[in-house]
């Protein structure tokens, strides 16, 4: 299994609760820039009809997916899925990235850490042999933190999508930004209201 960072600079700012769950729950505006700016744009014509969120958690992505694209299938059920589209666990990300690819008829889309894409067991274990089509970096930070979502919470670490398109499996991987302004732009209302505590 690959370990996750423990850097200093990524892990002062972060208290993980008493089990050690790595639980940093979505900002749904994030999960909604991803969507209507990324997959929407990018793979509309590819299918986005049915999507699993395996790590909801909290259900801040599961939340934002489902309002994009209605209800989908349960993650127990034997049928074919188009997407997998998650935060997993950063310490089980390949994990979860090797088991995605094996389900998705379509893609995959991991929210990760940018840092995500260094590391040659990582490199080794996935990226050499099937490197994500595109990264889509935020421009602007999305702030996780441990446990919760805090919508006036300010981070240090970058995060980036990492997608994967199951009939496209190149050498090259593209890298595209999602515009500053993401959170202006796909923050609402509603979220404030449902995460408020």
């Amino acid at each position: 299994m690959v370990k996750g960072n423990s850097s200093t600079a990524v892990m002062q700012r972060r208290s993980l609760p008493a089990r050690g769950l790595d639980f940093f729950p979505t900002p749904p505006w994030a999960t909604r820039a991803f969507l209507h700016e990324v997959l929407q744009a990018e793979f509309a014509a590819l299918g986005l009809n049915s999507v699993w969120e395996p790590a909801a958690g909290a259900d801040g992505t599961g939340h934002a997916v489902g309002s994009f694209i209605g209800q989908g299938p349960d993650v127990i059920a034997p049928i074919p899925v188009e997407w997998i589209i998650t935060n997993p666990p950063f310490n089980l990300a390949v994990d979860f990235a090797e088991r995605a690819l094996r389900e998705a008829k379509v893609g995959v889309a991991l929210l990760l850490r940018t840092s995500w894409m260094e590391g040659g067991e990582r490199y080794e274990r996935l990226f050499r042999n099937r490197p994500p089509r595109l990264v889509a970096q935020y421009c602007e930070r999305v702030p996780m933190v441990a446990g919760r979502y805090d919508p006036t919470a300010s981070v240090a670490t970058s995060y980036a999508w990492f997608v994967w398109h199951q009939a496209h499996f190149r050498k090259e991987t593209r890298l595209i930004w999602i515009a500053p302004g993401a959170k202006a732009r796909h923050l609402c209302d509603a979220d404030l209201k449902r995460w408020a505590s």
